[in-house]
């Protein structure tokens, strides 16, 4: 990408009742008044202002609105289009724009690199911007606002500022050795570098929560036939998404569906029932379960607690409980025709009683389902901050670059320790985009929408 051209694409998703052309550099007010005419002239006197003008001929009613830099989205001049929905309009006004040849088509996520470029975001929040278009809860649209904001930022910067001082202390003692100057002692160095280290540690441990809110959790719901696994998906969704039916064997195959629990994204799978069987489709569907339960995250393993037999539902479960598979809740369901009896216990594994059919005790059921996710961890939906799997590999790498300096300060090696402070701010740079390669901006740019 090059930040040199006009560059214009559509912000706005297909289908809406209002699309907005928006146009971004040196040539961008030149570009919209070849185009756009109104009885209000688009110019810095009417900035920021809502006109109402023609595009085009015979003369589309359109808005238009100039925002001159550097108070703009990208920090250049820009003016937006706001137009009729539907692909005729803005396909009309796109190719009005780009007859100015003096503007080519944005590519995907140039606005915003721009932005990035001109220093009106960090490397950061430019990424947050990405996880607000695709959140799919609030706490994951809460958590990529707060990095917009920049609290994300703010605390790679702290360490930042700690580091960027005790490296600077140790170089002055290599450029000023003879000299009695008044240095800080050793073990004020060390706690500050320990105060470093500590806030390190708190954004790795942070990445568990933002791999849940950004990448959400796979349940599998799994069991014998007519378990209710159908039933718990169709209470879990709210709608009755599965079809459900007394006899054995009614899901053959998985069933996906997205949804929120307890703030978390998930993708919920409903398989089907484990048994021996000659039918060539069925074995097909079970071969299916079991490799849904290896690929989940969290499996709900559903028994019946109106068997006749319910030494025999545990014996069953244990058969088909494998090692590998991550989390694993069992849930006895149908305790509407199973009221008052004893179930049998399982050692060492979380256990809920429910009724999918009539929704006794989901609660029980999700408020499990979070503790697993979360684990000591709090509620990881409200995190101030959370780190992305590319932040995670920068502040390991820094950490790792940390370790040794501790010692080279004790046997006074300033040098090295002063070597390994900047390793470590080469990495943390790297988060908020102090220090990047044009290579990971595009890696990371070409993700965004067109447009965006």
């Amino acid at each position: 990408m090059n930040t040199v051209d006009t560059i214009a694409a559509v912000a706005t998703a297909p289908g809406g009742a209002i699309n907005i052309v928006r146009i971004s550099g040196d040539d961008a007010l030149q570009a919209a008044c070849n185009v756009w005419h109104g009885k209000k002239t688009l110019c810095r006197e009417n900035a920021r202002m809502m006109l109402y003008g023609l595009i085009g001929d015979p003369g589309e009613p359109a808005l238009a609105v100039y925002m001159p830099r550097p108070h703009s989205y990208t920090g250049e001049d820009v003016v937006e289009l706001h137009c009729h929905g539907g692909a005729v309009a803005v396909r009309r006004t796109m190719e009005a724009v780009l007859k100015n040849r003096c503007v080519r088509s944005a590519e995907p996520g140039e606005f915003t690199m721009r932005a990035f470029v001109n220093g009106k975001i960090d490397l950061a929040q430019a990424e947050a911007v990405s996880d607000i278009i695709n959140a799919s809860s609030d706490a994951t649209y809460n958590l990529a606002v707060r990095q917009l904001e920049g609290k994300l930022s703010s605390s790679v910067n702290a360490i930042r500022e700690i580091l960027l001082l005790l490296a600077a202390d140790c170089e002055s003692r290599l450029d000023f050795p003879d000299e009695e100057l008044d240095f800080d002692n050793a073990a004020l160095l060390l706690e500050r570098l320990n105060q470093a280290q500590a806030a390190l540690q708190e954004l790795i441990k942070s990445a568990h929560a933002g791999a849940v809110l950004r990448q959400g959790v796979r349940i599998s719901l799994a069991g014998k036939p007519n378990a209710g696994k159908s039933s718990l998906l169709n209470a879990l969704l709210g709608i009755d998404r599965a079809i459900v039916s007394n006899i054995p064997g009614t899901t053959r195959d998985t069933l996906a569906e997205q949804a929120v629990l307890r703030q978390i994204p998930v993708e919920i799978t409903d398989t089907a029932g484990l048994r021996e069987s000659d039918d060539e489709i069925e074995a097909l569907g079970i071969a299916r379960a079991r490799q849904a339960m290896l690929q989940a995250q969290v499996v709900f393993y559903l028994l019946d607690a109106s068997a006749e037999d319910l030494e025999a539902e545990v014996a069953e479960f244990q058969l088909n409980r494998t090692s590998n598979i991550q989390q694993l809740i069992v849930v006895w369901n149908k305790t509407d025709l199973s009221a008052g009896r004893t179930l049998p216990d399982i050692p060492e594994v979380d256990t809920v009683k429910i009724s999918a059919k009539t929704g006794e005790n989901l609660d029980g059921l999700l408020d499990c389902f979070e503790k697993l996710i979360w684990q000591d961890q709090g509620n990881g939906a409200d995190t101030p901050a959370a780190v992305n799997a590319r932040h995670l590999a920068l502040l390991q790498a820094a950490e790792c670059a940390l370790e040794p300096a501790a010692q080279e300060i004790i046997d006074g090696n300033w040098e090295l320790a002063a070597a390994n402070l900047r390793l470590a701010l080469v990495e943390t740079g790297r988060i908020v985009g102090e220090t990047v390669e044009p290579d990971l901006l595009n890696e990371i740019f070409s993700r965004f929408c067109i447009g965006k």
